[in-house]
This record gives C-alpha cells, sequence and structure tokens, in this order.
C-alpha cells in the first residue's frame, strides 16, 4: 500500500507512519521538516498555511492519505482537492468534539452535528474546525471514499498534549495525591497505536464514512488509570481518592487541571466518556489494556528526559502543587 501522511512526525501522524511501516507499506510524509521523519520514509517539505504549500504533492498517487490536521478547515479543502484524482481513499482524523454539544450519553455517528462548520473557513474554534474539514474531505472524496475518524481522548508514547505525562509526572514525584474520584468512574480513551492500527484496516477494507474511536465503555476506569501509574514509577505516591464535589468546590477545572477526569453525571463525562464504539469494533478496533498504555508512556518518558513535549497551540495541563495541598489538607 502506498500512503501519505500529512504531518506524519508528531504524536497521532507518527503513529501511523509506524505502524504503516511496520507493515511494509510505502510511506511518504509532508511537513515543515521542523521534526525529522522516521527512517524509511519519503519525506516531502511544505507548509499547508502558505500560498505553495502543498507544491511538493503536485506529482504522485497514493492508496491512501491520512490527514490530522487540527487549524483552518481550508487547509484540508486544499489538500483534498488537490489529491482527489491521485489518491483513492482520504482518511481525516477528526474529534469527537463535531457532536453537537452535550452529546446524549451512549451517543453513536448518527448524533446531532455543531453547526456552522465551513470546509473553506479559516480558523474558528476546534469543533468547528474538525467539522468544516471533514466536510471538506467528504466533498473532495465522495462519502464512499473518506473516512472521519472520530477520535476521543488519545494517549501513549509520544503525547504532546501533556494529559498523561502529568500524571505520570505527578505520581512519580510520590507522597499524597490528588485522585479524583470516584475511584470506580469508567473513562474512554484510545491507545495512538491502537488509532493508527485502525487506520490502516479501515484503508485496506476499504471502509468510509465516520467512526466513534475511543475504547469501549468499561474498557478502563480512573482508578485503573491511576494504579497503573503508580505501579510504573514506582513511586511511594499515595493516591487520596477525594469526592467529586470537593474537587469542584476548590474550584478545580475537570479535564484541564485534572486531566481525563470529569465529574461522574455530567454533560461532560456523558459527551467525553459515554460514546459507542460498536462500529468501530465490528470493523476491528482493538484496544490494549491500560497498563500497557502507561508503561509504554512511562518508558518513552524516560528515554527522553522526563519532559515531555507540548504543542504551542494547546494550553497546558495540570494542577498547582499549592492547590493541591490546600484541598488534601482539608
Amino acid at each position: 500500500m502506498r500512503l501519505l501522511v500529512l504531518g506524519g512526525t508528531e504524536f497521532a501522524g507518527r503513529a501511523v507512519v509506524e505502524a504503516a511501516l511496520g507493515r511494509g507499506w510505502d510511506v511518504s510524509v509532508l511537513n515543515r521538516g521542523r521534526h525529522r521523519p522516521l527512517p524509511g520514509v519519503r519525506a516531502l517539505n511544505g507548509d499547508r498555511t502558505t500560498p505553495d504549500g502543498l507544491a511538493a504533492l503536485t506529482d504522485g498517487e497514493w492508496d491512501v492519505v491520512v490527514d490530522t490536521w487540527s487549524g483552518a478547515p481550508r487547509a484540508v479543502h486544499e489538500a483534498a482537492r488537490l489529491l482527489r484524482g491521485r489518491a483513492a481513499r482520504y482518511v481525516y482524523v477528526s474529534s469527537c468534539s463535531v457532536y453537537a454539544w452535550p452529546s446524549p450519553r451512549g451517543y453513536t455517528e448518527d448524533a446531532p452535528l455543531v453547526e456552522g462548520a465551513e470546509p473553506e473557513a479559516d480558523r474558528t474554534d476546534y469543533a468547528r474546525d474538525k467539522r468544516g474539514a471533514e466536510i471538506a474531505a467528504v466533498e473532495a472524496f465522495g462519502a464512499d471514499r473518506s473516512v472521519l475518524v472520530r477520535a476521543g481522548l488519545i494517549l501513549g508514547p509520544y503525547e504532546n498534549i501533556g494529559r498523561l505525562p502529568w500524571w505520570l509526572g505527578r505520581i512519580a514525584r510520590g507522597g499524597p495525591v490528588l485522585a479524583p474520584g470516584p475511584r470506580d468512574l469508567p473513562v474512554q480513551y484510545i491507545d495512538v497505536r491502537d488509532l493508527a492500527e485502525w487506520i490502516l484496516g479501515a484503508a485496506e477494507q476499504e471502509l468510509s464514512g465516520p467512526y466513534n474511536l475511543v475504547s469501549a465503555q468499561g474498557h478502563a476506569t480512573m482508578g485503573e488509570l491511576l494504579d497503573a501509574c503508580v505501579a510504573v514509577t514506582g513511586s511511594d505516591a499515595e493516591l487520596r481518592w477525594t469526592d467529586p464535589g470537593t474537587v469542584l468546590g476548590a474550584g478545580i477545572e475537570p479535564w484541564t487541571q485534572l486531566p481525563v477526569w470529569v465529574p461522574p453525571g455530567s454533560e461532560e463525562h456523558d459527551s467525553l466518556h459515554s460514546g459507542d464504539v460498536s462500529r468501530a469494533l465490528a470493523t476491528g478496533l482493538r484496544c490494549r489494556p491500560v497498563a500497557e498504555t502507561v508503561t509504554d508512556t512511562w518508558r518513552w518518558l524516560q528515554n527522553i528526559g522526563g519532559t515531555a513535549p507540548q504543542r504551542p497551540d494547546r494550553p497546558p495541563v495540570g494542577l498547582d502543587p499549592a492547590v493541591e495541598a490546600k484541598v488534601l489538607a482539608g
């Protein structure tokens, strides 16, 4: 298979490239050259935010294009239009954020979508940008040759958002740790490597249409996630499970200050941790155990000196130690 990845050097794009090379595919990547591509790929240089940024794609044919773009939809619009006659399938890594807020508990791919998204728009907000890019991909390739990967929370090695790396770093420091309860709170996420393998399988199966891409409900809990962090770091951390009301009463922001966690029974939990993924499971989605994701992310962090890269377009996550200490002190 001939694969073109638009990006291909960071997190999700990198995982797709690595998985494709592991399958023996012929892989090309287009990026700005800020990060060194993996060995074995054909590197094409271009900045898709500039007028001539796609010049390197004027020649060539591919079986599948994978696009992870998160900015202005017009970048996807321009790339998809350029490639539609020379690529068989376009896979756009979108987000469950494209569903109208709040998503109903157990939402499927048929749930209502955000309004006001335009495929040729400049950057607006994350939800409309992702939806506008979806529209751009479908308009260029048609519903039968486009795949919309509506990913939820993505974790794993090379994460450049900082969620799991923050928990690992905090727990590695040891001592009492504010653990937002309840312990058995279900969480949904997708290991970036499982995301990549499903994408390649979708291309091989010639799938099309939208797919929710996270683990099944019940795959992991907040307790299992943090217990795995304690185990892999080998620290003396003591998880102090704290009632959600106490956490919220202290003014702590779910999801950002305490990554991954949102309170049970909330619109946020329904939208972020209760999606129906039966369609993806029926087409081959397999999710590795949470302990494996945590272990491999910790190993990667150790190999790079303990500090994860941070995307410049995303705010840092994590809780101020002084705030944590105050809540734990009661």
